[in-house]
Formats: structure tokens, sequence, C-alpha cells
């Protein structure tokens, strides 16, 4: 109350020796504008101005010129530079998204370890027939060669490798298209001090993604990129919906916040066991649904010892956790779906968690039929993209209702 009061005095005090005449001669933004120079943003405020802003040792009148000019410019900002950053956000986690489905392809055309050397910068592209053949006699050097692809030809091994060369290639793209914009709007003072704090938690995920792609190309490891993709593509789609979408901040009655949230989680893990029944091919072992073999429990799924080991080593296991956590995140969210239509949401909060139960419903569809179709790469990549679209109707609906002021029955 007391800094609305200073601002207030401010404006009055410099308007009256400015010799402002009240309506109907200079407008009052025009006023503040040149003699304050306020559509600076306060990150934009020289240093020694901010700083002897804040120790209190400017004069009076120059204090209250500048606490005024902080004031008004934010009351009057425009909201340009958000909606750079918020586009800039959503077309980071559109790059991810595809950067998942690619990964995906590559990992059930099993060309990930193609390419059996890594750089950053500098990678030589085989153009020669000599070139391909010295690249093809490196990869018969691996174990990925000796178990699984001893009768492949060098025609296709070329077609393994573009595959794996594309997928660095757009995940080169995405750090580029990551950090350029992130140095630019750190310089011009377009992120808040949180964002600041995400920006830099993003840069160090994107990081070991890149220092860990090796180590996590070995079977069901890939999971540790995912859970990666998993934090970062919800995270920066729901920070850009803040930026570019006011959320419906009127006072409803609504059940479904907390709901919202668990089913965030649940999606997420349904999202990573399905890496783990990719990298361990668990999707042939029981071709049958809903039973496994004579039963809905197959006898084989705790084998391995130690038990624990059974979660991400055996096929089995693995395939009938996805079940699970699948039948489980449908059940969620179909109630969610059918509650909410009793009770009173926003209309956008209703669109969103109708596109979210259509999509469950499509999303286990095409798992069964995956399942019972031995698992065809179209298949199986239109159900691995359906799991990110899922969540990320999921993150959309916990936006539309993440300034719901109360929930109750």
């Amino acid at each position: 109350m007391l800094s609305v009061r200073i601002h207030s005095f401010a404006c009055r005090k410099f308007l009256q020796l400015s010799g402002y005449q009240g309506i109907g001669t200079t407008p009052l933004k025009s006023v503040i504008q040149q003699k304050f120079h306020l559509f600076r943003p306060r990150c934009q405020l020289s240093k020694s101005e901010t700083q002897l802003h804040s120790s209190g040792k400017l004069s009076l009148g120059k204090r209250l010129q500048t606490t005024a000019a902080i004031g008004i410019e934010q009351a009057v900002a425009k909201p340009t530079n958000n909606k750079a950053v918020g586009y800039w956000l959503l077309g980071c986690s559109g790059m991810v998204f595809g950067a998942v489905i690619l990964g995906g392809v590559t990992r059930l055309t099993e060309s990930g370890l193609s390419m059996v050397t890594w750089r950053l910068l500098g990678e030589k592209l085989p153009i020669t027939e000599a070139e391909w053949k010295a690249e093809f006699s490196k990869y018969q050097e691996y174990p990925e060669y000796k178990m699984k692809n001893q009768n492949i030809t060098l025609e296709e091994f070329k077609w393994i490798w573009w595959m794996e060369y594309g997928h660095r290639m757009w995940g080169r793209l995405i750090g580029a298209c990551f950090y350029l914009p992130a140095t630019l709007f750190w310089a011009k003072g377009w992120l808040t001090p949180v964002m600041k704090k995400r920006v830099v938690v993003f840069g160090a995920l994107i990081a070991a993604q890149f220092k860990w792609i090796w180590w996590m190309e070995y079977g069901h490891r890939m999971w540790g990129r995912l859970i990666g993709a998993c934090f970062y593509l919800p995270a920066t789609l729901f920070w850009a919906k803040g930026w570019l979408t006011p959320v419906m901040k009127k006072r409803v009655v609504v059940f479904g916040a907390l709901i919202a949230a668990q089913i965030n989680y649940a999606i997420s893990m349904f999202l990573i066991s399905g890496a783990f029944v990719a990298g361990l091919d668990a999707g042939l072992v029981y071709n049958s649904f809903p039973y496994m073999g004579n039963g809905l429990i197959p006898s084989d799924i705790l084998s391995m010892k130690p038990a624990i080991t059974n979660f991400t080593e055996n096929p089995t296991t693995v395939q009938f956790d996805h079940r699970i956590l699948g039948t489980t995140t449908l059940c969620l969210i179909s109630a969610m779906w059918l509650l909410s239509r009793k009770r009173t949401l926003p209309p956008r909060a209703y669109k969103a968690a109708t596109a979210m139960a259509t999509m469950a419903w499509m999303q286990v569809a095409l798992g069964i039929s995956t399942l019972l179709m031995y698992v065809p790469v179209p298949l199986a990549a239109a159900h691995q993209s359906g799991s990110l679209v899922l969540l990320s109707l999921a993150v959309w609906l916990s936006h539309e209702l993440k300034h719901v002021k109360r929930i109750v029955k």
C-alpha cells in the first residue's frame, strides 16, 4: 500500500513541476515517456541506477522518480517479450517431441549403434564407396553386428546409418535452438529471475543428454534419456502456455486439480515403462491380450534373482508393468472425464479433459494392436507418438486448472 502511495505522489509531484495542466493537454503516458524514459524494463535500468536506488543513496527526488518509473512500467509494459519467450519454449518442446519420436523409430529399427564414433562437431559423412566400406568395417567390430546383424548388407547398413545420423543432427539442432535464443534473451533481460534458474536447469539437462548418449544406447538404458524428455517436454510446454495463454482465474467449484497432477505422474511412468518395453523387445514375449499365456499373470514374472532385477531386466515383468500402468492411467483419465461432466469447469478445461480422454482410449487401442500384430514399426511409432500427445494434453489440462482457487465437492 505504501509503495502505491509513493508512486502516486511521485507522479503528481513531477507533473506539477513539469507544468502539466491536467486533462485536455499532453497525455499522461506521453509526459511519463518523455521525462522518465519509463518504457525501459526494470532489468534494463543502468546498474548504477539500480544499486543507488536499492541502497537509498539517491536524492529524494531522484529516488521518487526511479520508484515511479519502475511502478508505472510494471503496470503498462507490453507483453511482447513474454510472447517471444513463450514461442521459443513452445518451439523447443515441439522439437523434443520430434526427437523422442525419431529416437523411438531409430530404436525400433535397431539403428542406434550403426555410427560407432561420436563427435560433437566435425562429423564426417562417408561419400565414396570406399568410405562406406570403411564405416561398415568399424560397425562389424561391435557386438551389435556380431550378435544381431551378421547378415546385414552394405545397402542395409547405409539405411540404418542415415537413421542414426538424422537422430544425432536433430539433437544438435535442439541444442542450437535452445542455447542461442536463451543467451540472447538473457542478455536482453527478457527472462525473469525464476525463468533464468529454469533455463540453467534445462541447459544442464540437454548437455547431460549429449554426455550420456552412448551409455544409454544399450538396451533398456534408453529410459534415462526418456526421463529427461519426460521432464523437459511437459515443463517447457507448461511454461510456454503460461507465457502465451492467460489462464481462467475465475473462482470455480472443481474437483480435478489434484487428479490432473496424479494423471501427469501416471502418464510419465507409463511412458518410461514403454522405454523399457522397447529396450528389451518385451512386446514380442506375450502377443495376446488381456491374457499373458494361460492367465492374467504369467508364471515367469519373477523368474530372475534377485527379484528386483525383474523390473528392469525381465521382458515378461516389463510388459506386465506396462499393461498395469496403461490400464491404471486409462481408468484415472476416464474417471476424471466422467466426473467433470457433473462439475463446473472453465470451458477450456472441459475441452482439455475431453481431448485427453479421447486420446487415452486411442492410445490403448494402438498399444493392443501393436502387441497383437507383433510390433510392426509404423504401429509402434504411432503408439509412442500417442503417449507424448497424451502427456501434452495432460499438461494443457494442468495449465487450465493451475489457478483454481479452491477444491470442493
